[in-house]
């Protein structure tokens, strides 16, 4: 399949999705084949991967999988496949308290982040449900996911809306990024504005505010 799709879509390939991945030597296969196929197409471009973790076994090796391969663009987190993989059972989640997939997501984003990949959320599937997407992606967004599947066109606008910042943070993330240039600019390490302390770490996380704004057109 991976041979077909290449010769068949060519230079006008950018990435392929990876599933069922469990450990890095899925990842590092796949990295051969693509090496050989470029070279032999003579496409002059790398083609980037996106793994889903959607296994127990890729879960228990995320870190490891994160760090196999500069190919490696993101991770994708897949809910189906991992709820058979880990047993669960589906009848009872409606009655766990907090969020079910938390310490899945927390595991994928730690080491998709500590790995320079983005990390995405898997699917929600009940698409006549809004609420419950919503819910679940605010959650994956507030543990630093970018994004997350949308199955059904209703579900794409709630993604955009959740995952890119809102006016309000963006305002924010503004006034904090230039009261920290003022003060590094006299000599501080840190500046106060608005009761709110930024300083080198924290800065960070206003200036994340302030990409994604601009990758989602909101800046």
């Amino acid at each position: 399949d991976v041979i077909a799709v290449v010769k068949g879509a060519g230079a006008q390939l950018d990435l392929l999705i990876l599933p069922k991945v469990k450990a890095p030597r899925d990842v590092w296969f796949f990295e051969t084949l693509l090496a050989q196929l470029e070279d032999k197409l003579g496409l002059g471009k790398r083609i980037g991967l996106e793994a889903l973790i959607e296994e127990t076994a890729a879960l228990a090796r995320v870190e490891d999988i994160a760090a196999c391969s500069p190919r490696l663009e993101a991770l994708i987190l897949g809910f189906g496949d991992l709820s058979a993989s880990q047993g669960v059972r589906l009848p009872l989640a409606a009655g766990y308290p907090g969020d079910l997939w938390h310490y899945a997501r927390a595991r994928v984003v730690v080491a998709a982040r500590a790995h320079g990949l983005d990390a995405i959320d898997g699917p929600f599937a009940n698409f006549r449900d809004p609420e419950g997407y919503r819910r679940e992606a605010t959650w994956a967004s507030t543990l630093g996911f970018v994004g997350k599947w949308a199955i059904h066109p209703s579900q794409i606008e709630i993604a955009n809306d959740v995952f890119a910042p809102t006016e309000q943070e963006i305002a924010l993330a503004r006034r904090m990024c230039e009261a920290y240039e003022a003060a590094s600019q006299g000599g501080a390490g840190a500046a106060g504005t608005g009761g709110i302390l930024v300083d080198a770490a924290s800065v960070r996380i206003f200036e994340a505010v302030l990409e994604r704004a601009r990758l989602t057109g909101r800046a």
